[in-house]
């Protein structure tokens, strides 16, 4: 046995390794990303890896791995499992062969999502099963577990870490690699009756399903990761992921402890475990994140059984009804619930609390940031003429921060080029602009101008192509030709594919060059029907920093034009004159092609 300190993300991953897992697919998405990097990284060579074009793709290659009875792992973050959600829905009617995993990383706060999805109640209304680990240990452990399941009932499974548990380091013990699964598919076997859905075949299915997980609900029952802590007789804390680790720290230093439910297997629910535990209670707090899952489900065995207990937590007001929740939120509500107060048993953090409180830091594109320039470019170019700026998900979201203000809207992966047509049909005087990442394009965008040009809009297409995906991580996508296996593949061309679905005017230029990127978005944006520019420049952090400008303080007039115009982070003004933080400056010269007075230089490396 050995012990390793890891990241949860690579528990989950090592688990799967040592599950015997065969194929991985999944799209990156924080904070699931480090699970598919951590097998690809540990990789032998056995086992295939990939980052797909997007989670349906991923879920769809899984699906085909699995029917060949290989063990696959499909990863994404909560939204992500929107896109994957209509080949999963009609594979849980179909089954599979070899264990499938489906795991969803779910961000309670959200910290770095568009929403707060709660992967346990998209479980309830797909009818899959889900393992939903408290630490990241258990996420080790577990994901073997969650293999068997799938096996054994022929389904896919959900596997629901949060954000806390993804992102958290903990000493983890790892299995013998003797002890290690092998898992040796035996490829695909034709049987259409069983791998070609139809009305008939999903009618006698569900029936089977319903059975199935009445019978998951009995096993997850005996199941060790659902367990109960006993304490007071007359009240309970029920619990799940990493509320539970917080509730039993807690709870473990109160006199007058309540017992505690902890329930990992949210659905099927181990009810009969449940009744168990509520048979003597006459009050029991429900503390969970996002959705009142646990707290519905207790709610139906009281009624199913007639018992009376209290059922405490979101829907009767004591937990809140959104957000993280911490250990501190953890602590005001068992003591309120134990003792009537919301005073704290200990401190609220570690010792010298008195520090003062962090800055504000709103997040903005990093100095250099090619981004800052294309936005700018157009900006320029589009000065006194109406126009709307449909955005998208990526680190160009970040547009919408002022000084640049340049993105109106932002709705979801590949929307912005559908809202922009939207907007443009109601009142056609508008200029209608899209922005989408390079990633963004393969992964969602690419039917978007399909639909414009079928449909005559009138817009443009601007593709921010900075070769790589950069806002969670620099992971490879299909217009980098690099693969996660090591491979180099054929690069999809983005001008090839808007030519080949009928966008004519398509046009190249680096927004750095200002007076070049100006100009090209003037002459494109005038012109009729579906256009594109592509702005190609790569990330700041994809290449070593040039040498970074400099000020002439002499020249400069204290106009803060620079400052005002770009908001760099790089730039701030002292003593009558903007001074470049050499620490961040990567030498782009966006600042001195917008200085009046030319008093910022790019000097050459």
């Amino acid at each position: 046995m050995e012990t390793r300190f890891l990241m949860g993300n690579e528990a989950i991953a090592l688990g799967a390794i040592a599950a015997g897992v065969n194929l991985v697919a999944g799209y990156p998405g924080t904070p699931s990303t480090e699970v598919l990097e951590t097998v690809a990284k540990e990789n032998d060579g056995s086992i295939y890896v990939e980052w797909s074009v997007n989670e349906k793709a991923a879920m769809e290659v899984a699906a085909g791995a699995s029917y060949s009875g290989a063990r696959t792992l499909v990863t994404m973050k909560q939204v992500g499992l929107n896109v994957a959600s209509d080949p999963l829905m009609s594979l849980e009617y179909v089954g599979i062969k070899g264990g499938m995993v489906v795991m969803v990383a779910d961000d309670p706060g959200p910290i770095s999502s568009q929403t707060e999805q709660d992967t346990r109640t998209f479980s309830m209304f797909s009818k899959l099963p889900c393992f939903d680990p408290a630490s990241p240990q258990e996420a080790y452990d577990m994901i073997k577990t969650a293999y068997e399941y799938s096996e054994r009932y022929k389904t896919p499974v959900f596997f629901r870490p949060t954000t806390r548990i993804c992102h958290a380091y903990s000493s983890v013990t790892l299995d013998d690699e003797a002890a290690y699964k092998i898992n040796i598919p035996e490829g695909f076997v034709k049987d259409s009756s069983r791998w070609v859905i139809f009305p008939k075949l999903s009618f006698k299915n569900h029936a089977a399903i319903e059975k199935r997980n009445d019978e998951m609900s009995d096993d997850f029952s005996e199941l060790s990761y659902n367990s109960v802590i006993n304490g007071s007789r007359t009240l309970g804390v029920a619990s799940g992921g990493i509320s539970f680790s917080n509730s039993c720290e807690i709870i473990r230093g109160l006199e007058d402890a309540p017992s505690l439910l902890k329930i990992a297997t949210p659905f099927p629910f181990p009810e009969k475990l449940a009744l168990s535990f509520l048979k003597d209670k006459t009050e029991v707090l429900c503390i969970e994140e996002l959705d009142p899952v646990i707290e519905r489900a207790l709610l139906q065995v009281c009624g199913k059984y007639g018992l009376s207990v209290k059922i405490r937590g979101k829907m009767t007001g004591d937990i809140a009804r959104s957000g993280e929740i911490t250990k501190d939120d953890v602590r005001r509500y068992i003591n309120r619930f134990v003792k009537g107060t919301d005073d704290l048993d200990v401190p609220s953090s570690l010792p010298g609390n008195d520090a003062p409180e962090l800055p504000v830091r709103p997040p903005v594109l990093c100095a250099g940031c090619p981004h800052r320039a294309s936005f700018y470019a157009v900006k320029k170019a589009m000065k006194g003429i109406e126009t709307i700026y449909a955005g998208d998900i990526g680190c160009y979201t970040l547009g919408n921060a002022m000084p640049l203000d340049m993105v109106d809207t932002c709705l979801c992966m590949g929307a912005g080029v559908n809202i922009a047509q939207g907007v443009g049909r109601i009142k056609p005087d508008t200029k209608c602009f899209a922005f989408v990442g390079d990633s963004t394009f393969f992964a969602s965008a690419i039917t978007g101008v399909v639909n414009a040009v079928y449909n005559g809009a009138d817009m443009t297409l601007v593709v921010l192509d900075n070769s790589t995906t950069a806002m969670t991580g620099h992971q490879p996508h299909p217009g980098t030709g690099k693969t996660m296996m090591g491979d180099i593949g054929n690069k999809v061309d983005i001008e090839a594919v808007l030519r080949g679905v009928g966008v004519e005017a398509v046009v190249h230029v680096d927004p750095l060059k200002l007076s070049e990127a100006v100009a090209a978005v003037k002459q494109t944006a005038m012109k009729e029907g579906v256009k594109a520019i592509i702005f190609e420049s790569p990330c700041a952090m994809l290449f070593k920093p040039e040498k970074p400008v400099s000020v002439d303080t002499d020249r400069c007039i204290g106009c803060k034009l620079c400052i005002k115009e770009l908001g760099c982070p790089g730039l701030s003004f002292r003593d009558g004159a903007v001074t470049i933080d050499d620490s961040l400056c990567n030498g782009c010269g966006l600042c001195s092609q917008v200085c009046p007075v030319g008093a910022i230089k790019k000097e050459d490396a």
